[in-house]
């Protein structure tokens, strides 16, 4: 089979995962291993995905020591651009910044509910091989998900990246805003396209997909208070609180049945399409894309392969205000591609970014394919 990059990005993976493992106690590696995946029920766990600050399943960067931690962050990198793995890490340093916004107060039934700590890393089957392993690394606005089948990476989605706050100031007035270039790509690429890319005058409060594991035509916006691993929290009050900026949430985006329908997901692609693109706009297009495929390491980046006529079947729909610090959201569909953005929430410096493969998330459709030629 050679090495292909995907096999070479798969294999340095290994020896990073397994080098974080060997570091663990017995009681540790409890925690950090998975199940292997198998498309089966017996991998709904690997499955699950959260971009909120709940239990992401996995061994916290708080009950790990140092060299554990650093062999934690080694593994993360290997499935990330250098620009990935910088972002990634910029998002877990903003949880000081947020509970500095928030006034240093604990929430959401934690010690810390702002906590850098509480990022979590799960390896799923044995790494190494010609089996089925993987791995997930996911805390609040991180969520990255890896498969690999026969020694090659083949899912790198869902991945997730956001940013709370989206903008924060720096000394000399410079400012901070990690994905800055993912809003302004599109908010750029908006303003020369004609007004039926504009699905809705009024954005929804988040991804019309939230954190579901699969995708289906006729698919809403989740209200906040259900992004959670359990169903409520232990502590009423606690519980109470979050219903409550569930329903602010709501509220403010003020969203009725029709403005559902305009934005509801669908496997026909919404919006104006590539082809129908100027030079100009597709340059765009392209490097928006950039933004997304430049999180995985280059040798695996699917941006090489989005030629002109790959380009022809991507299609860009917005809602919400074209103008800068008004909420916001975008959407980019195209044959095994989905793309979701939003900038609504606190006062739309609160930004959520995916990068989502509808036919092949957590490799599921490699996995059927790898059952039946093993099985």
């Amino acid at each position: 089979m050679g090495d292909s990059p995907r096999r070479q990005v798969a294999a340095t993976m290994a020896e990073a995962a397994q080098a974080w493992l060997e570091l663990l106690t017995d009681q540790q590696r409890e925690i950090a291993r998975g199940m292997p995946p198998a498309g089966d029920a017996s991998d709904n766990e690997r499955r699950r995905w959260f971009y909120t600050p709940t239990d992401h399943g996995g061994l916290t960067f708080h009950q790990q020591g140092p060299a554990q931690q650093r062999a934690a962050m080694r593994l993360l990198s290997t499935g990330l651009s250098r620009a990935g793995y910088v972002t990634v890490a910029t998002t877990i340093g903003l949880e000081n910044i947020l509970d500095h916004t928030e006034g240093f107060t604990a929430r959401f039934d934690r010690e810390r509910g702002r906590d850098p700590g509480l990022y979590y890393l799960r390896v799923f089957g044995e790494p190494g091989g010609d089996g089925l392993w993987g791995w997930r690394f996911g805390g609040h606005h991180v969520s990255l998900n890896n498969l690999v089948a026969d020694g090659e990476l083949i899912s790198t989605t869902p991945c997730f990246m956001g940013a709370d706050p989206a903008s924060s100031e720096l000394l000399g007035g410079a400012v901070s805003r990690p994905l800055g270039r993912v809003e302004d790509l599109a908010r750029d690429l908006i303003g020369t396209l004609p007004g039926k890319a504009i699905l809705s005058p009024k954005a929804p409060s988040d991804f019309v997909t939230a954190n579901r594991t699969l995708l289906s035509d006729g698919d809403r916006v989740i209200p906040l208070v259900g992004i959670w691993r359990d169903d409520r929290f232990p502590d009423p009050v606690e519980q109470a609180r979050l219903q409550a900026a569930s329903d602010r949430i709501d509220a403010a985006a003020a969203y009725t049945d029709a403005d559902h329908q305009a934005l509801e997901y669908t496997d026909r692609p919404k919006g104006i399409a590539g082809a129908a693109m100027d030079d100009q706009q597709r340059d765009l297009l392209r490097a928006l894309l950039g933004t997304y495929f430049g999180r995985v390491p280059d040798a695996v980046s699917p941006l090489a392969g989005y030629d002109d006529a790959a380009l022809d079947a991507v299609h860009f729909a917005w809602a919400g205000s074209t103008e800068p610090g008004a909420p916001h959201y975008y959407r980019v569909q195209g044959p095994r591609l989905l793309i979701e953005w939003d900038n609504t929430q606190r006062n739309a410096n609160h930004a959520h970014s995916v990068w989502r493969d509808p036919a092949n998330d957590f490799g599921l459709d490699v996995l059927a394919e790898h059952r039946q030629r093993h099985h």
